[in-house]
């Protein structure tokens, strides 16, 4: 009896194998419940801190609660340092760039944009070389034009609720295009890339325009735009005589230009117009507003159409240009 008595105390300080491994996997997965609670703790503490450092920056930097997480990066609280937004100091502000090529009716959409009373666009700011000579002297200038602090007529600094100015291809944009690429999605630059489908056009206008600055038709004065029918009667009354030779090329080459700058700026928050479009669709200008996220209102300019009559009665050599085009996918252009 004592034997049995003893053997089965021995059996109760050894279990089996099974019960053992039991034992062992309730013991592990205690372990990582309270593993998975510290961790979850940990969390929540982080979150509460972000929390309360989005809460305390909202007192003096604003609300952008308002916006969605992914659009805050184009919400913007400028605070210049030569002069105070005051009570407008918490209306957000849209940085936006207009990249175009030379006549293709930026100026035109630019007088549109200015005729809304919370948008400010400053013009061909780096029409000036030495605001291009480097990448530094580029970011510079973009640096002041988006802090406010870029005053001329189109300023409307307090209370605008988005600012800007249009930027040709032909003025380095081109050349640092990856460093401005960069310099757009990290400052939150919202790009409008407007262009002329009518390539023909556009070339008749800078002709045009070219022997404008030369013989100053105006009363001694040279007038990229005009605001009167008699000063567009003017001018349109020159018909340059295009280089059939050298056509096609040149506007293939524009084309290229064209396509690279979509290229270069498709990673960024951006939208495509065309003149054509902004002239025959009343809704476009509504589209561009909802993009800058302004109340919409209906824009308006002075300036007036300079060269309005059909191609055929505008170039000199007509009859060889047409020539030169047809078979080619620019003789779309021919009837308009």
């Amino acid at each position: 009896m004592d034997r049995e008595s003893a053997f089965s105390f021995k059996l109760s300080k050894s279990p089996p194998f099974m019960l053992r491994m039991f034992l062992l996997l309730v013991v592990m997965m205690f372990g990582v419940y309270i593993g998975f609670l510290c961790l979850k703790q940990t969390t929540v503490q982080i979150e509460s801190t972000n929390r309360s450092i989005v809460n305390e920056g909202a007192v003096t930097r604003c609300d952008i609660l308002s916006s969605s997480s992914n659009e805050t990066i184009f919400v913007h609280f400028p605070q210049p340092k030569t002069y105070s937004r005051g009570e407008c100091a918490c209306t957000p502000v849209q940085f936006v760039v207009i990249l175009s090529m030379q006549r293709s009716g930026s100026g035109w959409f630019e007088t549109l944009l200015n005729s809304h009373p919370n948008i400010s666009s400053h013009g061909e700011i780096f029409s000036v070389k030495q605001r291009t000579s480097n990448i530094s002297s580029i970011l510079m200038t973009l640096d002041r034009v988006y802090s406010l602090e870029w005053n001329n007529s189109a300023a409307k600094n307090e209370c605008v609720s988005a600012v800007g100015f249009k930027w040709m291809l032909n003025q380095a944009i081109m050349v640092y295009h990856r460093q401005i690429a960069n310099y757009f999605n990290w400052k939150g630059v919202s790009v409008i890339l407007l262009f002329r489908r009518n390539l023909l056009r556009k070339l008749v206008s800078v002709l045009a325009n070219a022997y404008d600055k030369e013989m100053k038709q105006l009363n001694g004065t040279h007038k990229s735009h005009v605001h009167t029918k008699e000063e567009a009667e003017v001018l349109a009354n020159f018909k340059p005589t295009l280089n059939t030779t050298s056509l096609i090329p040149n506007l293939s080459q524009v084309e290229r230009i064209m396509v690279d700058s979509l290229q270069h700026f498709k990673s960024t928050r951006h939208i495509i117009l065309y003149y054509e479009d902004i002239v025959n669709n009343p809704r476009a200008l509504y589209n561009v507003q909802e993009f800058l996220k302004v109340p919409v209102r209906s824009l308006l300019s002075r300036q007036v159409k300079i060269h309005t009559r059909p191609l055929s009665e505008q170039i000199e050599n007509w009859a060889d240009v047409s020539t030169t085009l047809r078979g080619t996918q620019l003789s779309q252009w021919h009837k308009t």
